[in-house]
């Protein structure tokens, strides 16, 4: 393979900025294979879905993961919390900015001036992170609640006004460093309604990190070293998988959990799965996921579960006016499909 594989010209028109309301009202491209696609909306997802069916949503919540700190020259410093290295959550993994300007040991204030963090220097594990220890056992939680804002992507350059927009309706855990975007869409009466059709849903937990959102930068992208990333699938889901019909994954991090449980026979534990092309799908039929950034995991992803026609999806979108990325519309994929 090469980049250009998963490569498209993206217009910064097609970004959405705002989410739309309600959340279900966003538009859904659905998938024909070899014919073309049909417009929906999100609100349509009960018309394609049927009885013995499984759908599987993932229920991590964002934390408030951004955290802008103070040197003691005061500089400012930007950190992105990642995930705890221990049960007690004082030592974390984090991205930040500007990381490589930090002395191993220094402290780094809040506005106030408050001591909050040791900086730790780069994780042993992973180049692109660095570890930052909190001043106080059991502060992480309470600082940024505190101080801490929600991690949005860049290229969204509005405000939020509802941080809640970007959590799910159904966001238990406090455990990602950005959202299930595909699960945004889901309100409480488009969920009652499926249920209401006779088909069942269940929730797992991926915990969204760099192995979700990094870039590929290598020039082929099968050489992309992809970040682990901690998940959990419930025994009961995962039987309810080998029992159902078909398996909807809401959400290409809900694929990664569900796929990184069968390929490993764990149900608990940190995956490093890396799907793209000659991927043995074991268990997702039907995938509802946002449009992604080009030369990126997520694509590799799409590309390897409707191949080649994904570029057909992604052109005939753009085409028809959908919006991209977290905030922007999505599509619903089906794996069997023929051209």
């Amino acid at each position: 393979m090469e980049l250009s594989d998963i490569d498209y010209e993206l217009p910064e028109a097609a970004i959405a900025q705002f989410p739309l309301e309600p959340r279900d009202s966003a538009r859904l491209l659905v998938d024909q294979g070899g014919l073309p696609p049909k417009d929906h909306h999100v609100y349509d997802l009960v018309d394609f879905l049927r009885e013995g069916d499984f759908v599987v949503m993932n229920n991590t919540r964002v934390m408030a993961a951004r955290l802008p700190l103070l040197r003691s020259t005061g500089g400012a410093v930007e950190v992105l919390m990642l995930e705890p290295l221990d049960s007690e959550e004082r030592n974390w993994t984090a991205l930040v900015r500007p990381g490589g300007k930090l002395r191993e040991g220094e402290s780094l204030f809040d506005v106030d001036g408050n001591p909050a963090l040791i900086f730790g220097g780069r994780s042993s594990d992973d180049p692109d992170t660095f570890v930052v220890t909190f001043k106080v056992n059991g502060e992480a939680r309470a600082l940024m609640n505190r101080i801490g804002s929600m991690p949005l992507p860049p290229y969204i350059r509005e405000v939020l006004q509802d941080p809640s927009r970007y959590q799910t309706v159904f966001a238990a855990s406090d455990k990602s460093a950005a959202a299930p975007t595909a699960g945004l869409h889901l309100t409480a009466s488009l969920l009652d309604r499926i249920r209401a059709k006779g088909v069942t849903m269940g929730e797992v937990e991926l915990a969204v990190g760099l192995g979700t959102f990094k870039p590929v930068t290598a020039q082929n992208p099968l050489d992309h070293q992809i970040h682990s990333e901690w998940y959990h699938v419930p025994g009961e889901v995962m039987q309810r998988c080998r029992d159902a019909k078909r398996v909807i994954a809401i959400g290409t991090t809900s694929v990664r959990a569900l796929e990184s449980a069968a390929t490993t026979g764990e149900l608990t534990g940190r995956t490093e799965l890396f799907i793209h092309r000659g991927y043995n799908w074991k268990v997702v039929d039907v995938m509802l996921t946002n449009f992604h950034m080009p030369q990126t995991s997520l694509l590799l992803m799409i590309d390897s579960f409707v191949g080649d026609r994904w570029r057909r999806l992604y052109s005939d979108a753009l085409e028809r006016g959908y919006r991209f990325l977290s905030f922007g519309d999505a599509m619903l994929l089906d794996r069997h499909l023929s051209e």
